[in-house]
């Protein structure tokens, strides 16, 4: 994430190594992305892709079926001249964890090829592969001394899920830590990719007018959605193991709270953003099993439409258990104990199958004495919210009174809004390139750290024990097309607040 630079510099050499390369995040987001770094001549000038594959293949067939994908998957125009230099230095090599010779001889195979391509013996690593990989594939690249760095570096980029709960995140963290040092480790989250979300730092700190009021004197609660129209699709069987708690708030939804509530940081650089991140993490409130259940709501859509779109029942999807209690919609309050946030609720939201398709985050002012209104019309001002929109939408708007044209003191709402797309001319990305592009210069200000990764686990995991405890008891049917269940509603209002209406 470069600040400050006229023009972003090329990485280093280097090989960009794909584990599951025929896999679909690979078709539908990687080479993409790739693909638009080099279309901004972005890539390195000495480059190779390395595709590897469980069961090999013809350089020619991988390439004719990325290539494929590409045009499918693409954000904007495929020049097939771009893209056929970029998949032309692709080479596919057949490596299984569970066979240790054949990491032998891939680590033969890549010495000859980067001395054939000159990259210099800098390796990217991209595991795009289902998490339950990750440990077999790094031990294995870790016995084979392709992750020691010697004189040229070695990165390791893991997809979420980071852990399925705070066990396991720290058996990952620690299990990894014995093979790479903290700074190989690039823990990818597309999210942290779009520029509304990188942007919320500069708004932030680089605007005097919104720091001074960025506390609890002036802030009265922050919410924090990330909302989807589709249900779970054809991925059943990963769903009904994860759920929307585990599948969306430890990673994407914690990453916002962390950049909107985190102190300034002492300078902008990887070090000092990221304890800053996972300092406020840590300051969230660890909630007993209890107060779990009564600051949560948890849901599951039935049959329905949204749209012109039929969505079955959660419990009728292809590999979902006929008596499922897994949520795929989960609303909580949060309490940070830090000076800044103390007092200041958290609202987080977040669910399949919803009415719009909505990423934001809604920063609710105390309201203003009205006193002076009182001999007028006046009986109630509208809300004052700064609100950040990353989907479907990338921009800021800000919501304040105004008075109504007219001889009489009438006041009304307005907005004010800026849009990415209105303001910057720029193409369409997948939200990939500028945390690839990141990994390739060594930039890690965008990547989570051990620490931030196990104090997200330790924030949710009373969640995930008193649901768990609790089973179908609690659990809420919503319709399909709607906000979520009508309870997510209570859990603010009790408070005295109300949801922002997205529709």
């Amino acid at each position: 994430m470069a600040v400050g630079k006229a023009a972003q510099t090329k990485p280093d050499p280097c090989s960009f190594v794909i584990f599951g390369v025929t896999g679909d995040l690979a078709h539908r987001l990687v080479i993409p992305a790739l693909y638009n770094l080099a279309a901004n001549n972005l890539l390195p000038e000495k480059f190779c892709v390395v595709g590897i594959a469980r069961k090999g293949m013809s350089n020619d067939e991988l390439r004719d079926g990325l290539m494929e994908g590409l045009h499918k998957y693409a954000t904007r125009a495929v020049d097939d001249a771009i893209a056929q230099r970029l998949l032309g230095c692709l080479t596919c090599i057949e490596a299984d964890p569970t066979d240790p010779a054949s990491f032998d001889t891939m680590s033969k195979q890549l010495d000859e090829l980067e001395c054939a391509q000159n990259t210099g013996g800098n390796r990217l690593f991209y595991l795009a592969t289902p998490p339950n990989a990750f440990l077999p594939i790094s031990r294995e690249l870790g016995r084979t001394g392709l992750l020691a760095e010697n004189g040229s570096w070695r990165r390791l980029v893991i997809e979420k899920p980071f852990g399925t709960d705070l066990a396991s995140a720290k058996a990952l963290n620690s299990e990894l830590l014995k093979l790479v040092e903290e700074h190989q480790i690039y823990r990818i989250d597309h999210y942290l990719g779009k520029e509304t979300v990188q942007n919320i730092l500069v708004l932030r700190f680089a605007n005097g007018m919104f720091e001074p009021i960025w506390n609890r004197n002036h802030i009265d609660h922050i919410q924090i959605t990330v909302d989807e129209k589709l249900g779970v699709g054809h991925r059943g069987s990963f769903y009904d193991a994860t759920g929307a708690l585990r599948d969306m708030v430890p990673n994407h939804l914690f990453q916002l709270l962390s950049l909107v509530a985190m102190e300034p940081p002492a300078k902008f650089d990887a070090h000092a953003v990221r304890s800053e991140k996972a300092e406020v993490l840590a300051a969230i409130q660890t909630q007993s099993q209890e107060e779990a259940l009564r600051n949560s709501v948890r849901g599951q859509y039935r049959a329905g439409r949204v749209g012109d779109t039929e969505i079955d029942d959660y419990r009728k999807t292809p590999d979902v258990a006929s008596g499922s209690t897994t949520e795929t919609y989960a609303a909580l309050k949060l309490t940070i104990d830090n000076w800044r946030w103390a007092g200041v609720p958290f609202y987080l939201r977040t669910g399949k199958a919803l009415g719009v398709k909505r990423t934001e985050i809604a920063i609710k002012f105390k309201q203003a004495p009205f006193a002076m209104f009182r001999d007028t019309p006046v009986d109630r001002l509208s809300q004052n919210y700064l609100i950040i929109s990353t989907e479907p939408t990338e921009g800021i708007a800000l919501q304040f009174n105004t008075k109504v044209p007219g001889p009489n003191i009438n006041i009304d709402g307005v907005e004010m809004k800026f849009r990415y797309k209105d303001y910057f001319k720029t193409e369409p990305s997948t939200g990939y390139e500028t945390l690839i592009y990141d990994c390739m210069i060594g930039d890690n200000i965008l990547f989570q750290r051990a620490d931030s990764v196990e104090a997200g686990w330790q924030a949710v995991q009373p969640f995930l024990d008193a649901w768990k405890k609790a089973g179908a008891k609690g659990l809420k049917i919503y319709d399909p097309g709607s906000e979520g269940p009508e309870e997510a509603n209570e859990l603010v209002e009790r408070d005295g607040r109300s949801w922002r209406l997205l529709s």
